[in-house]
């Protein structure tokens, strides 16, 4: 029994050696979140990954093992970026070549009353991921930030606007730019960064009562409930259907022009709050049905120009956010309204907007 035991475990550590010598991976933080989940499969799908296997790392706090696709190539941890002893044991036992960091807690308005919460995750944790990848050696770093970054600038906000972020969020982001900067300067450290904004599509969590205003509005009319919008709704975004990013982002490492360059991308027409709750509305078929709110602290307009983007990277898909939020809401129709739970972990209470109390 001692010899087959000892057997045993001469076989698994072979195995566990032979594991880490095959084959290269792609990494992908945040993968079965929701822009995560749309990343996985665009990779899957483009011949120039076709020799990689992709590792999706996510702790699960917002995202869902169900938006994975199934398939050979895509192996899934339940991890946590903020364990930097869980990252460095990743980037040993996988032979890592690209990185896809989208991992984070993107709450804008919430960040101010999450700060600590906001720093570990959102840069803590992706200086873990920046380590680990300079020690490794990975051929390329695609880090998605946020045109949060540039704060009340003017608009349309290009990339020679001074950033100026205006919130916890923005400076977290803002802060692992700068990083990355000083890690290529030191480390040769290929990366490329995309400030996308206002995102919207499929695998959303839609119970996510803090962010992604056209899946709070989804869900709450799944649920026969009014749509909370802040103060009149004359707040302007551009918002972005999901899968027009995919093909720039995944191109980043093969394209030459995009090494150390920062790109805004996204959707070009900026609406209301208001509008977009009407289009919500009537793509299902129902009266709108607003419950206003005391106006908050925020941007009250904020788009991007993506004319470097289009640039290096050819003019990308624009879906109409007509035609967006139709196939959005054909998925959240059979997908079916999640429950909507309080942040635990408030750092400071005073001036938390009433909505976000309860």
């Amino acid at each position: 029994m001692i010899l087959s035991s000892a057997a045993n475990v001469v076989k698994v550590e072979t195995e566990v050696a032979m594991s880490k010598q095959s084959g290269e991976f792609v990494l992908v933080t945040g993968g079965a979140g929701f822009l995560g989940a749309h990343i996985v499969r665009a990779l899957l799908q483009d011949s120039r990954y076709r020799d990689f296997s992709i590792l999706v790392i996510d702790d699960l706090s917002g995202g869902f093992r169900e938006n994975l696709p199934q398939n050979a190539r895509v192996q899934f941890r339940e991890l946590s970026i903020v364990d930097h002893v869980a990252m460095d044991a990743v980037f040993e036992e996988y032979s890592i070549s690209y990185v896809f960091h989208l991992a984070a807690y993107a709450a804008e308005g919430l960040s101010h009353f999450i700060r600590r919460f906001n720093y570990q995750n959102n840069l803590v944790g992706s200086v873990n991921l920046i380590n680990a990848a300079v020690r490794s050696e990975v051929k390329h770093f695609v880090f998605t930030s946020s045109i949060a970054v540039y704060g009340a600038g003017q608009v349309p906000m290009s990339e020679e606007t001074v950033p100026r972020p205006e919130d916890p969020y923005g400076i977290a982001k803002f802060a692992v730019e700068l990083d990355l900067q000083a890690a290529a300067e030191m480390f040769d450290l290929p990366y490329t960064i995309f400030r996308p904004h206002n995102v919207y599509g499929e695998y959303q969590n839609i119970g996510d009562r803090y962010r992604n205003v056209v899946g709070i509005f989804m869900n709450r009319i799944l649920q026969n409930q009014p749509l909370p919008v802040f103060g009149d709704g004359s707040q302007q975004r551009a918002f972005t259907y999901v899968h027009d990013l995919m093909l720039p982002m995944v191109s980043a490492p093969f394209e030459s022009q995009a090494v150390g360059e920062a790109f805004n991308i996204g959707a070009t027409q900026p609406v209301s709050v208001r509008e977009l709750a009407e289009i919500v509305s009537e793509e299902f078929g129902v009266a709108l049905n607003l419950d206003l709110q005391p106006a908050r602290n925020e941007v009250h307009l904020a788009w991007s120009d993506h004319a470097k983007c289009d640039r290096v990277f050819g003019s990308s898909a624009n879906t109409s956010l007509r035609d967006g939020v139709r196939r959005m809401a054909v998925w959240a129709g059979k997908a079916g309204a999640r429950s909507s739970t309080s942040f635990k972990g408030i750092e400071i209470e005073r001036g938390l907007p009433p909505i976000w109390q309860s």
